[in-house]
């Protein structure tokens, strides 16, 4: 029998690489990623590799933001005397 609640919850994820994410949450995630990847290319001075390094540590900077803002839902339990 499906519940309204869960048809609802259902319809807010989506798969991705066999897991189900917040739709809302993962979106989030992407424009800060682009926003702050995009900013530290285009504030990089215009030399040789400065645009790749500044561009790479602004991903690395959006991740952080990302993984700080946006918790994760997953639960995990461990169980003793099974071998996997």
């Amino acid at each position: 029998m499906n519940h309204p609640q869960n048809n609802r919850e259902e319809n807010r994820n989506v798969e991705v690489w066999e897991d189900l994410v917040y739709i809302k949450e993962l979106v989030l995630s992407i424009v800060i990623c682009s926003v702050t990847t995009l900013g530290g290319y285009f504030i990089a001075p215009d030399e040789s590799s400065q645009p790749l390094f500044y561009g790479l540590t602004g991903a690395l900077l959006g991740f952080i933001i990302a993984s700080i803002l946006i918790k994760p839902k997953r639960i995990f339990n461990e169980v003793e005397g099974e071998d996997v």
